[in-house]
């Protein structure tokens, strides 16, 4: 049976507290836990809340910014990712999300060594403590803040390279859903994804993204569950949303709505 989580970035107004005890009363077992509210809450305090209330971790937010885009040396950078395995394996997160930053000025091969030092450097301790680093690559129209890997194809060239099974994808519908190529291939790729990032949009992303709700956009989320599901695909979807509709909405209906329609999606994609 397919998995679903509720990504912490959804339901950006509830601090983590409110996200474990909304999420419980409403029967979803999975959260994508964001660093910053957990820490604002308290990490110690928060993986006893999560075992408490059986809500299980599908990923972690985040680690990264290998670049120094972020304002952080490439050893800080590493040091945190460090950090953020060791806080995973606590969770008994799926995995953790990885973004490698953005180029910065650096030129791309430059910026390609300073990812794969990282990755060099962090996922020995990834395999020690068994904890998938997922890396997710974000469309150059709004991600270069985020990260340099543009494209599924730039970031499996690392997940080639390293051929390490700690060392996986993160697939986001809103990012490459639309591209009927990618779908075509995600039987596939179906092995190589740690969590599937599930958004819809009504229009094809400019410089912001503007995520709408399950279903009322024009991603084909159900064909693409359909190929993942096809493929051997057994991780999470984890429903991710952001932007001026979502900013709006009532969360408790948000949550209650993606998944009733997640539901419909993943018992048309089994038919």
């Amino acid at each position: 049976m397919a998995r679903f989580s509720i990504n912490e970035m959804t339901t950006y107004r509830w601090s983590f507290e409110e996200d474990v005890h909304h999420c419980a009363a409403a029967g979803i077992e999975s959260i994508a836990v964001w660093r910053q509210k957990l820490s604002d809450f308290g990490e110690d305090k928060g993986v006893e809340l999560l075992a408490e209330s059986g809500v299980s971790v599908s990923s972690l937010l985040w680690a990264g910014g290998f670049t120094g885009s972020d304002g952080r040396s490439h050893k800080e950078a590493v040091a945190d990712a460090r950090d953020a395995i060791h806080l995973a394996a606590e969770l008994n997160a799926e995995c953790l999300i990885v973004y490698s930053g953005a180029r910065a000025g650096h030129t791309q091969s430059h910026a390609n060594r300073l990812l794969r030092t990282a990755l060099t450097s962090l996922l020995p301790i990834a395999c020690e403590f068994g904890i998938p680093l997922a890396i997710e690559p974000v469309p150059t129209t709004y991600g270069d803040g985020w990260s340099f890997l543009s494209s599924i194809d730039n970031a499996q060239v690392f997940l080639d390279e390293f051929d390490s099974p700690q060392l996986q994808l993160v697939f986001d519908t809103y990012h490459f859903g639309r591209d009927e190529k990618i779908a075509e291939r995600l039987p596939d790729l179906a092995s190589r994804i740690a969590i599937v990032q599930l958004a819809d949009g009504k229009r094809s992303p400019r410089m912001e993204q503007n995520r709408c709700r399950l279903g009322e956009g024009t991603i084909p989320l159900a064909t693409i569950i359909s190929q993942l599901l096809r493929g051997g695909y057994d991780g999470t979807f984890d429903v991710k949303l952001m932007g001026e509709e979502i900013e709006v909405c009532d969360y408790a209906e948000l949550v209650a709505h993606s998944k009733q329609v997640f539901d419909e999606l993943t018992t048309a994609a089994s038919v």
